[in-house]
């Protein structure tokens, strides 16, 4: 058995951290105990800083690591649309997986312990099934012609056939309104849905309500100079949409895990239809990434009033400078003041893991279970973080 100690241990549990703590440990990862130091001075592996339990993150696009410093910030979501288009494919696969090779395994170094990722092709598959970090990934469905809707469905099921070939869980899921036909997003969602677990990008950008409510705007332009159809103008927010293409596959309520991804422009009405059907939904935060694209952030006030199981995730390169989990929780922490940094770690532990179904395993430091244990540097006197915050995994 092992032991270390810390200033501060957060269990994912509580947002209030246990102050010169120590963690116990077998030496496959198994958590024996958690308690206070009788004397932090006689502690032999004393750490400082704050000991958490392996971070989940919830929203990632691993086989995009090759566009990192490629994007102009600011460009709203039509241009980074247009961007999108343009670099996806600006390198070979060879240098793709290269790179997301050494992405995955920072990613592991810093303390992730699980993370949900998006694939749009077999680019990452085998790097994730060789990885000791536990992955769902999310095969994520295009397709703007409801003509088209048979052929791209055919399509992901080959891709799911390789996911299965390499023994990583993987699914089809459903990307967003505006990249759809209203028969790609009910049938890839009823396809996400019978595997029990769908992610979607949602409410991510004033553009995306605009082509809902109005059919104008932006992200309007953009298809219809591409000669592109639009989901139909229905005079509401995206997430009535969504919601009501999901009825089409079974009406609810919806006990599957969903995950709403982004949330940015996010109402009160909006969420309370939502939540008439949605029953196990989980709200993924990525703020760096909202800051990127569109200098906003999701109303985290309204979503804690709310009682909302939120999740932080990354998102990719192409809207980040960078995949660090603690970057993500700084800017939530700095962003919402009166939020503690314990929630805040909650949501990128517990949260995460329980939307994955392994928080039996993941996501807090409890006994007989295995997170992986994360030592995150350079926290102030209270164990918040600070600018130079930086996480390393201990086990």
């Amino acid at each position: 058995m092992k032991r270390t100690a810390s200033d501060f241990i957060y269990t994912g549990l509580s947002p209030e951290p246990l102050r010169n703590a120590y963690v116990e440990y077998d030496d496959d990862g198994t958590i024996v105990s958690v308690g206070l130091c009788p004397d932090p001075a006689a502690e032999p592996d004393f750490r400082h800083g704050a000991i958490v339990p392996g971070l989940v993150n919830s929203h990632c696009h691993l086989e995009l690591s090759h566009l990192q410093g490629k994007f102009t910030k600011g460009s709203g979501m039509s241009g980074f649309i247009n961007q999108i288009n343009e670099l996806r494919d600006s390198t070979s696969v060879e240098n793709k997986r290269k790179i997301a090779a050494e992405w995955l395994g920072i990613l592991w170094n810093q303390g992730v312990s699980a993370m949900s990722d998006i694939s749009n092709c077999d680019d990452t598959f085998r790097l994730k099934s060789e990885s000791p970090m536990y992955t769902r990934t999310f095969l994520e469905v295009f397709g703007t012609e409801p003509e088209d809707c048979a052929s791209v469905m055919d399509d992901v099921r080959r891709l799911a056939e390789k996911a299965a070939e390499c023994r990583i869980d993987a699914a089809p899921t459903p990307h967003a309104c505006y990249t759809m036909s209203p028969e790609l997003l009910t049938a890839a969602s009823a396809e996400a849905l019978a595997a029990g677990y769908l992610s979607y990008h949602s409410e991510e950008s004033p553009e995306e309500d605009d082509l809902m409510i109005s059919g104008a705007g932006a992200l309007a332009d953009n298809y219809n100079g591409r000669h592109l159809s639009t989901p139909p103008v229905t005079g509401k927010q995206s997430l009535y949409y969504f919601t009501d293409r999901l009825r089409k596959v079974h009406e609810g309520p919806f006990d599957e895990h969903i995950l709403l991804v982004h949330n940015v422009c996010l109402t009160q009405e909006a969420l309370d239809y939502a939540m008439q059907y949605m029953k196990n939904v989980w709200w993924a935060v990525c703020p760096l990434s909202n800051i990127f694209i569109h200098n906003a952030l999701p109303p985290v006030p309204l979503m804690r009033r709310n009682g909302l199981r939120i999740t932080v995730g990354t998102d990719s390169l192409s809207s980040n400078d960078t995949l660090d989990m603690v970057r993500e929780m700084f800017c939530l922490q700095e962003s919402f003041k009166d939020v503690p940094f314990g929630e805040i770690l909650q949501w990128a532990t517990y949260n995460g893991a329980e939307f994955l179904s392994r928080e039996d395993t993941l996501g807090s430091l409890e006994e007989g279970k295995k997170p992986g244990i994360v030592l995150i540097r350079n926290v102030d006197a209270d164990g918040r973080l600070t600018a130079d915050s930086i996480s390393e995994r201990v086990i």
